[in-house]
């Protein structure tokens, strides 16, 4: 087996777990970590393909910017806090 090979199934299986993570999260936190790396991994596979625009684009626009704002989302977001009051 060559590099390569290894690499690509490293990046395949971890964007694949982290996939699964995602959906599988109890924590909203968790699931966009989980997300941003997903894409992370994506835009890895996509310089492995020599497509390096593509993986530019990929890594400002869903690793920058998707997720910057879903995570300003969630923290601007009022939320209970669970097991016992906060003043």
């Amino acid at each position: 087996m060559t590099w390569e090979l290894l690499v690509f199934l490293f990046l395949a299986g971890s964007a694949l777990v982290s996939a699964m993570w995602v959906i599988s999260a109890k924590e909203i936190v968790h699931s966009v970590i989980a997300l941003a790396t997903c894409f992370i991994s994506i835009g890895c596979l996509f310089v492995m393909l020599n497509a390096e625009f593509v993986a530019i684009v990929q890594f400002l626009v869903y690793v920058g910017a998707v997720t910057i704002v879903i995570l300003f989302g969630i923290m601007l977001t009022k939320r209970e806090i669970m097991g016992g009051e906060r003043r």
